[in-house]
């Protein structure tokens, strides 16, 4: 299968460094462009999604202790999905869930757990060679969208969607999206951005969240 993947100039989540080639082999296109499905491409977002609303901004949670997220939920797309923990290749790339289970995401386990303080990472496919996968829907989403993970201990972290953006494979913002947060905040990120026969998916659809409540 191609990779959707983009190169940088390399980031680091909490104290572990990324290489410059990280993310993301999370789709392909594959049943896209062999079952003649390109008119129902996944959504991308539209551009008033990726201008912050600071008035959406003012209401932060207090952060939670440490505990590993579970599960995914996104009500606005209908997503439900258990979490599994995300390593690094030995390239030094994040990993990926097994394409082969549509309903799965990953979190990246050497970083911030989702509600601490700083920036948790969840990753999960857009599509696999069978249909679409479990975010396909990601760039579909608007902001103030709420997105809630089950964690071991039992809580619930509910974070509010920031903005949604598309980024090119060349043009990644490693900073912006990996980098250190003074509050606690999500990224979910799939792949996005159209996609060629040669390639597959040209970059990525990255939501931006923060945490609002819990219970």
């Amino acid at each position: 299968m191609r990779n959707c993947a983009r190169r940088g100039r390399g980031a680091r989540l909490g104290d572990t460094a990324i290489a410059a080639v990280t993310v993301l082999a999370l789709g392909c296109a594959v049943w896209l462009l062999g079952s003649g499905a390109v008119t129902h491409a996944p959504p991308q977002p539209a551009a008033a999604e990726g201008r912050p609303d600071p008035a959406g901004e003012r209401l932060t949670a207090h952060a939670l202790a440490p505990s590993v997220p579970t599960r995914i939920r996104i009500p606005a797309i209908r997503v439900n999905a258990p979490l599994m923990g995300l390593a690094l290749t030995p390239s030094g790339s994040l990993d990926v869930p097994p394409a082969r289970i549509k309903n799965l995401a990953g979190w990246y386990e050497s970083g911030t757990m989702p509600g601490e303080t700083g920036t948790a990472i969840v990753a999960g496919h857009v599509d696999n060679a069978e249909g679409p996968a479990v975010f396909y829907d990601l760039g579909a989403l608007k902001r103030e969208a709420r997105i809630e993970v089950d964690r071991m201990d039992g809580s619930v972290a509910v974070f509010s969607v920031d903005t949604v953006k598309v980024y090119a494979a060349n043009n990644f913002p490693d900073e912006k999206v990996y980098g250190a947060a003074h509050r606690p905040e999500l990224r979910v990120i799939t792949c996005g951005g159209g996609y060629s026969k040669a390639s597959g998916y040209l970059g990525n659809v990255v939501v931006f969240a923060h945490l609002t409540a819990s219970r």
